[in-house]
């Protein structure tokens, strides 16, 4: 009687899933220039998802260096910008006027498509939910993506850590005043500045699916970033570049630093674009369809 019971609720579950699949496949906007509804982004969402999840890791990891090397002009900007201002506005200024051009790198990875972390983890959560793919694959999956992202941020920061001075657009000591920023809040902030970057980029990825053309794209993530950085926001990937760049030149930033900053951010963004977007999202459409039912 009780593997019966067991079969029974194994059938329940998976007429649930059956009918979840079918509700996201009829989903559509009510015209072609009017909004997409919840379950047409969220089915081009699981979509775009499972294509990422068939690349191969020799395809993915590329596409996520080339992610991490972008992310550096972001960094370029910050530290050239930061540079220029000195002396001419507050120094309590200088880290909130910076936001301006924060978002240049995400624009170049976004519109590019390649793969950042940061925006990719709802993303690459909702195929698990809709029981598409295993928790491990998507492991495995975010284990390559940060791989290629960091690399690529540790070789643009080597590039720009001598190009800058060499160039005259910025010093070695606005490289570490900019780390320094940035590592300066305890672990538990960081952690709780991660979590909700990590929303705010779940939140992005969501916008972009629901967005129909390019200029619509570059508002939502000049806004979504330049909100991060002038709150002071923690995100994983560029906020590697820039305490790695100051740990390779300042003694007062130890190995130790970078790692602790680099682990409680990147679990941090995980958690949040995790639990907050793709969780939240893909429960409430569930929520709908079982209380039709």
């Amino acid at each position: 009687m009780a593997w019966k019971k067991e079969k029974t609720e194994e059938q329940v579950a998976e007429e649930q899933q059956k009918e979840i699949d079918k509700e996201l496949k009829k989903s559509k906007s009510k015209g072609s220039d009017s909004a997409k509804s919840h379950g047409e982004i969220l089915r081009d969402q699981i979509v775009d998802a499972l294509e990422t999840y068939d690349k191969s890791y020799q395809s993915l990891f590329t596409s996520s260096l080339t992610a991490g090397l972008e992310i550096g002009f972001s960094y370029l900007l910050i530290c050239s910008l930061y540079f220029f201002l000195i002396g001419s506005v507050a120094d309590s200024s200088l880290i909130r006027i910076v936001s301006l051009v924060y978002p240049l790198g995400f624009i170049l990875v976004v519109l590019g498509q390649s793969i950042l972390f940061t925006e990719q983890t709802a993303l690459l959560t909702l195929p698990v939910l809709n029981k598409k793919r295993s928790a491990g694959s998507m492991f495995k999956l975010w284990g390559v993506v940060i791989a290629g992202n960091l690399v690529g941020g540790y070789i643009i920061a080597l590039i720009l850590l001598w190009l800058g001075p060499h160039l005259g657009i910025f010093t070695t000591e606005v490289v570490v005043e900019i780390a320094t920023h940035v590592i300066h809040p305890s672990t538990a902030v960081i952690f709780v500045s991660a979590i909700v970057a990590g929303w705010l980029m779940g939140l992005l990825s969501w916008l972009l699916a629901s967005s129909r053309d390019t200029i619509s794209r570059i508002v939502m993530i000049f806004i979504i970033t330049a909100v991060m950085s002038f709150t002071g926001l923690h995100h994983s990937i560029i906020g590697s570049v820039e305490v790695f760049s100051g740990m390779l030149i300042s003694p007062d930033i130890s190995l130790w630093d970078y790692i602790a900053f680099q682990s409680t951010a990147l679990i941090g963004n995980a958690f949040g674009g995790a639990t907050f977007v793709a969780l939240l999202k893909y429960r409430a459409f569930v929520f709908n369809i079982v209380s039709k039912n």
